[in-house]
């Protein structure tokens, strides 16, 4: 006989059909010369992150991110277990960083593979570099779970990090796991960051998050009517192998 909670894992991971779930993120780097603090071999100072496209707590989502450096940095591999998904650093030279994003065990087993080229030194190279204003280079991704886990959907369905589409007619979800005290939780967004007024403004974001809820309730009416055509070619059959008796 199975035990109660081996019942309980399997609603809460039941995929949820013609359903998508869309993260909307945003990945870059801010860098600041150091000016006459410079050095030969620490020229900038620089933070590379990930952060949700309109600045919420992705901690919902994401579990731990693996930034990878350069061979040249001590420890190249490093590991950040909570929001914000950052990591600071100083150096002289621009290079790819590998950035690797586990998710919660009812969003994904699969990571996602980022990469990131560290960009320090301004387009313009012949104008004056700044110490107080830095060099940014971000890029708008958007995160898509297809057929999320029932699980995943209710703890999220209220997040305003995710694009969450209108259910199926009929079709409700399990009331979302109690949140921890959110005086005792970290928070992990990004509106209040240091750099944030740094961070470029990807304006059409909302925008995008629109778009991406009509195209989820695009597919989940060519589901429906896929599903209804189904059955009248079934009943259609049927009716041909009743009158060929």
């Amino acid at each position: 006989m199975g035990k109660p909670e081996d019942g309980e894992k399997k609603i809460l991971s039941k995929k949820l059909k013609d359903v998508e779930i869309s993260v909307p993120i945003v990945y870059g780097n801010a860098a600041f010369w150091l000016g006459k603090k410079a050095s030969e071999y620490q020229s900038h100072k620089w933070t590379v992150y990930v952060r949700g496209a309109t600045n919420e707590d992705l901690g919902v989502v994401i579990k731990r991110a693996v930034f990878q450096l350069h061979s040249s940095f001590n420890n190249p591999t490093r590991v950040v277990e909570a929001p914000p998904f950052e990591l600071s650093e100083a150096g002289w030279g621009e290079f790819e960083i590998a950035i690797t994003l586990y998710f919660h065990s009812d969003v994904s087993d699969k990571p996602l593979n980022l990469y990131h080229h560290l960009k320090l030194y301004p387009e313009d190279e012949s104008g004056p570099m700044s110490t107080k204003k830095p060099v940014v280079v971000e890029l708008y991704d958007e995160i898509v779970f297809p057929e999320p886990s029932e699980s995943f959907a209710s703890r999220v369905q209220n997040h305003p990090v995710v694009s969450f589409p209108r259910l199926p007619a009929g079709f409700t979800l399990p009331p979302p796991v109690p949140a921890e005290d959110a005086s005792r939780k970290r928070r992990g967004d990004t509106k209040d960051h240091p750099l944030s007024q740094w961070f470029l403004n990807f304006s059409e974001a909302d925008e995008l998050l629109q778009l991406a809820a009509a195209r989820q309730q695009v597919q989940a009416h060519i589901a429906k009517l896929r599903r209804q055509i189904s059955m009248i070619d079934g009943q259609h059959q049927q009716s041909k192998s009743v009158s060929d008796q």
